[in-house]
Formats: C-alpha cells, sequence, structure tokens
C-alpha cells in the first residue's frame, strides 16, 4: 500500500471515528446551536407577554423601576441591577439577588422582573435559569455537566475542527477533477453523495463555528495563543457576581445615579448594578454616549460618592473586554451579524447531524458488505 493510501485511511479513520464516536453529543450540541442563533425570537415569541410594553419609551425614573420590581420580588429577592431599553420597543429588566445556596452551575440564583417602561407595570416576572431558552444555553455550553462542562464542549469542538479538516481531505478528488467533484453523482450511492456535496459546503461555516466555540471555552488560552493580554483581575466593569447584594447603601439610587452622570456629561442611562459586599462597596453604572460604540462604566463609592470612570465594557454580545473575543463571540453566537451569516450558523449546528447519521449509515452498510464478502470466501 502506498504512503498517499496509508494516509488516506488514517484519515478516514480519524474521520469515521470522530462521527461515530461522538455522535450522541455532537448531534444535540449542534441542533441547540442552531435554535440559539435565534433565541430574542424565540424567547419573544414562547414568552410574548415580558415583552408586551404600552410605548417605545418612558419616561420614568429608574427609582420607579427599583421600587416595582422589588414590590414583585417581596421577600424572594434582593433587586441588584437594572437594564433600562436597549431599543425602542424593548422592556426595563431588573434583577435581583434570590438568597440561599447557588444554582446548579454554581452561579447565584436570581430572578427577573421585566417593566413596561412608559408605565412602570410589572409584565412577568420569572428565575431565568428556568426558562428553555437558558436550559438551551447550559445544553450548548456545558451539556449539563458540572464544573467541567465547558471544557468537554471546548475539546468537542476542537475534534469536530479535525472532523472538518479529515472530511475535506477525503472529500478533494485525488486525479484534479474539481469541477467534477462538485456534481451531485460522485458516487454511486444517495448518502455518500448526500454526504460529500453538504460537507463540502457546509466544512469552512462549520469550521469557523468549532474554532470560536473552542476558543470561547478556553479564554485565557486562546488568548494566549493569538497574544491578546488576559484581562484584569476582577470584575472591575461589572458587578460582583458571586457577591451578596448590600442590604443598605448608603447613597440611594438617584443620587448615585447623578453622582455617576455627572463623571459623564451627555451620557444616558444603560445599567445600574448596585453595591454588593465587600471591602469597598461600590454602585457600577454604565452609560451610553450618542455615536460611541461601548459604553462607559463609572463607579460610584457607596461611602463617599465619588465617582470615577472605568475602562469601556465589553460589548452586550462580547466575549471579554478585548475585541478579539468580543468578536470570537459575535462569529460563533451570530449576534449582529446579519441574516446571511446566521442562516450559514443555522446550516452548520444542522449539518452534523445529517454528516452523523449518514456517515454511520455507510459504515455500517460497508461493515455488512465486508461481513457477506468474507463469509463467501470462507464457504
Amino acid at each position: 500500500m502506498t504512503l498517499s493510501r496509508r494516509l488516506r485511511r488514517l484519515w478516514l479513520d480519524v474521520h469515521l471515528w470522530i462521527g461515530v464516536g461522538l455522535l450522541g453529543v455532537i448531534i444535540p450540541l449542534g441542533l441547540s446551536g442552531s435554535i440559539l442563533v435565534w433565541h430574542d425570537a424565540l424567547d419573544r415569541t414562547l414568552l410574548a407577554k415580558r415583552y408586551a410594553v404600552s410605548g417605545p419609551a418612558g419616561a420614568l425614573p429608574p427609582q420607579a423601576y427599583a421600587d416595582a420590581a422589588q414590590a414583585a420580588f417581596g421577600d424572594a429577592a434582593q433587586l441588584i441591577q437594572i437594564r433600562l431599553p436597549y431599543k425602542a420597543g424593548d422592556p426595563v429588566v431588573a434583577v435581583g439577588r434570590i438568597p440561599g445556596p447557588p444554582g446548579p452551575d454554581g452561579r447565584p440564583r436570581s430572578l427577573n422582573a421585566w417593566i413596561d417602561p412608559p408605565t412602570g407595570r410589572v409584565l412577568d416576572r420569572a428565575e431565568v435559569a428556568k426558562d428553555f431558552s437558558m436550559a438551551l444555553h447550559r445544553l450548548h455550553g456545558t451539556l449539563f455537566i458540572p464544573s467541567v462542562g465547558r471544557k468537554v464542549v471546548g475539546w468537542l469542538g476542537g475534534a469536530l475542527l479535525v472532523s472538518c479538516a479529515t472530511g475535506l481531505w477525503l472529500w478533494w478528488p485525488r486525479h484534479g477533477a474539481l469541477g467534477q467533484a462538485l456534481h451531485w453523482r460522485r458516487g454511486p450511492s444517495t448518502l455518500f453523495n448526500l454526504h460529500h456535496l453538504v460537507g463540502f459546503w457546509i466544512c469552512l461555516p462549520l469550521a469557523v463555528v468549532s474554532l470560536t466555540g473552542v476558543y470561547i471555552a478556553f479564554p485565557q488560552t486562546s488568548r494566549a495563543l493569538f497574544g491578546v493580554p488576559q484581562p484584569p483581575a476582577g470584575p472591575r466593569g461589572g458587578p460582583n457576581r458571586s457577591a451578596a447584594p448590600l442590604a443598605h447603601p448608603n447613597l440611594t439610587l438617584p443620587d448615585a445615579v447623578a453622582s455617576a452622570q455627572a463623571a459623564a456629561p451627555g451620557a444616558s442611562l444603560a445599567v445600574i448594578n448596585l453595591p454588593t459586599q465587600g471591602a469597598d462597596p461600590a454602585w457600577k453604572i454604565q452609560l451610553s454616549r450618542p455615536g460611541a460604540g461601548e459604553p462607559v462604566t463609572v463607579a460610584v463609592n457607596d461611602t463617599t460618592g465619588a465617582a470615577q470612570a472605568e475602562r469601556a465594557s465589553p460589548s452586550a454580545a462580547g466575549g471579554g473586554p478585548d475585541p478579539l473575543s468580543a468578536w470570537m463571540r459575535r462569529v460563533h453566537d451570530g449576534a449582529d451579524m446579519g441574516i446571511v451569516w446566521q442562516t450559514l450558523l443555522v446550516l452548520a449546528g444542522l449539518a452534523p447531524t445529517l454528516l452523523c447519521l449518514t456517515g454511520l449509515i455507510m459504515w455500517l452498510r460497508r461493515r455488512a458488505r465486508r461481513r457477506a464478502i468474507m463469509r463467501g470466501a470462507t464457504a
């Protein structure tokens, strides 16, 4: 057997065992990823009452939303964050911390309230972690595996990237007839032709999704490999998500907001994070400037009321404070990437199911033919 044939056999075995061995996890990862491309539209369809606002904008002060949210929470949660509408037609979203042990993912449990901006009426109250879309996020991000699930998904993304590379190698025509290789009738079987044609056309988008998924799963290693500086330690751009909220802040919400706006004249409120317990509790208030890409975060010391602008916060869809990590997250999720790329992401999520199943059937048929030949040879 020549070297090229031995190499081809090796790539075929690697490609085959990745598809067969990881069949049970690649399919749910791909399908959940396809659905999550349009998770906002899914939430608005399944949970329409949360978005049934009475008008495009609201003139109520933040304190009105805080009062409405805390009244809706009651004793079940303490308010820790208020997110004002990102665009016209969005509700105000208030987040409360639920006391007690953390959730299954190790994070503190939270309760959300969706509020009508013009009237301050609470539209809905729910623990978001129990929503269907959040269950899909946990499935796609961790496979519901505690602690190490994110790393497991990252290694699966690496395996899928290898599968794309070996699949392209196996697809590539050995005699240079590239144009003929793109035709439907590459082989005698419909499954064979379907596997090879779909595999070729989805190979590049699927490889991009796999690569960005690996980057997201291993952010520190990925930043080091790409020469991107690691983010500074500590939650500078937002609240300490593991710390309990301060029971009785020294500053009132209006005073904290006024201090932050004085430090960033002309900017409009975006997010208000109430202070959490610690050595130096502070309000973290994000403000948006017209024409600026990212909001500025202002820390307001809860003891002195002194305000200081911090570094720009990562984008809402971003994966970290550096532009590359934010871009990797946007490409992987499809956020603000346009309908063409979002459609490709959906197809890239559906394709592994088709490719795994057709590949498995071809493999089983090949084994059956070999056994039949061996029985005939020994007869």
